[in-house]
């Protein structure tokens, strides 16, 4: 008995020296400290050391619980063909040639796209490592799906995080991007990995929920709600996570980033909208984290709130971080959209959606 407590022990303490050791690394980021700090623990939405979310927010539906996740995970069956051969992708749009009047935005698969709009350049959650996982053997990309690199994107006036998960803030893709960025938007607390990766407090703008900034006249960024987490190690909730909208005389385009169907879209809708874009979480999904990711059903539910013209699809077709096939959210999204009569906008990696437009035709790619 004694032996083997000390083998416990022993590994035990391997395993936390293994655990500081490998987090030691710049890219897992580093906690709010000081000033920083400061700012975060004043938010209205920071409590008892963490952020919350507006409404109750478990991590897992009812009757689940982490143990059953990962059992389900390990030993459960998997659905087949959860990664495609090959991403079917569209000729690459030049984004350094683009004229300064166009507006509109390419999708670079999961949750990575730019915009141009008003005569500003935007990139929003750029993964071009080929991985969203601290571990470049793990959550690789689909085949065929990294179109693009940092050396493909122009300079850049904001570059948008929605928060600081691995599938939507990339150490590698972010720093090798520090040359190229002006401005750095994001939630409170995240401007704490990228001071450390490199970028100047100056570049960095970090604002809370229902928080406005100017980037030109008449061209406002809204800083917004999501309904989901945070947090780069086993530590939960540390920096907020967000959704935007960017807001011009001409246009509204609401970036929804990561989110559980909430009273917030409702809210956002009737404030900031009716919106012209939505740009939304589709993919990735499962009914037992439900309240941190929309199911299908909810899709277009969160359209209906926002009051939005056209929506866009992401968070599918690069990374496999749920078990269901890859192409069953777009699948569903475009059915739900056709019993709703809503608009819904298809386009493959690298394909230009023009916001001029009033008619939208994409093909469903996805089929094959």
């Amino acid at each position: 008995m004694l032996i083997l407590l000390s083998t416990i022990v022993l590994l035990f303490l391997v395993l936390t020296v293994a655990y500081k050791v490998v987090t030691s690394h710049p890219k897992f980021g580093q906690l709010p400290t000081g000033e920083r700090l400061q700012m975060v623990q004043k938010s209205p939405n920071y409590k008892n050391g963490a952020f919350q979310n507006i409404n109750h927010t478990p991590p897992l539906a009812e009757g689940e619980n982490f143990f059953t996740v990962g059992k389900s995970f390990l030993f459960g069956k998997k659905v087949p063909n959860i990664q495609p051969k090959a991403i079917p992708t569209a000729n690459k749009t030049n984004l350094q040639s683009l004229g300064p009047n166009l507006n509109g935005m390419v999708w670079f698969g999961h949750s990575s796209y730019f915009i141009q709009l008003g005569g500003k350049k935007f990139l929003i959650d750029p993964i071009f490592s080929g991985a969203a996982s601290p571990f470049s053997f793990s959550v690789k990309a689909f085949s065929g799906s990294d179109v693009y690199q940092v050396a493909d994107m122009p300079e850049i006036d904001c570059l948008l995080i929605t928060h600081d998960h691995w599938d939507h803030l990339d150490y590698q893709t972010v720093t090798a991007l520090l040359p190229k960025v002006k401005k750095v938007i994001c939630g409170l607390g995240v401007g704490e990995h990228l001071q450390l990766w490199g970028y100047r407090p100056d570049q960095i703008i970090e604002k809370d929920w229902y928080e406005t900034i100017s980037i030109a006249p008449n061209f406002n960024i809204h800083v917004l709600p999501a309904r989901h987490f945070s947090g780069r190690t086993f530590k939960r909730n540390p920096t907020l996570w967000a959704s935007y909208a960017l807001v011009t005389p001409e246009l509204k385009i609401f970036l929804g980033g990561d989110s559980g169907f909430d009273t917030h879209f409702e809210k956002i809708g009737n404030e900031y909208g009716p919106f012209d874009f939505a740009i939304l979480e589709n993919g990735q999904y499962d009914k037992r984290w439900r309240y941190i990711h929309t199911l299908p059903e909810e899709l277009m539910n969160v359209a209906k709130g926002l009051q939005v013209k056209h929506v866009l699809p992401v968070h599918s077709a690069k990374f496999a971080l749920a078990n269901h096939s890859w192409d069953e959210p777009l699948q569903l999204a475009k059915s739900n959209a056709q019993a709703a009569g809503q608009s819904l906008l298809t386009p493959k990696i690298g394909e230009w959606v023009n916001f001029a437009q009033s008619q939208f035709q994409f093909s469903a790619w996805w089929e094959g």
